[in-house]
């Protein structure tokens, strides 16, 4: 599956951020790091709906990468 990235270097360096701190913190809630995101890199509400979308579907990615897994 491919997303398509917006242009914008804010929202990258929000994923960048964000992909670190769920890598220091697994357990992080995806929802709370994204707000801070937005703040912290003063994101459109277009970026912040694209991060919850690609951040859902990843997590549907892995979900089902886990049941296949299994």
């Amino acid at each position: 599956m491919t997303t398509v990235m917006p242009e914008g270097d804010a929202i990258r360096k929000a994923i960048k951020w964000i992909s670190e701190e769920l890598r220091e913190k697994p357990v992080s809630s995806i929802k709370k790091l994204i707000n801070e995101a937005t703040l912290r890199f003063d994101l459109s509400p277009k970026d912040t709906d694209f991060l919850i979308q690609f951040y859902e579907d990843s997590e549907e990615h892995e979900s089902k990468q886990r049941s296949e897994d299994e």
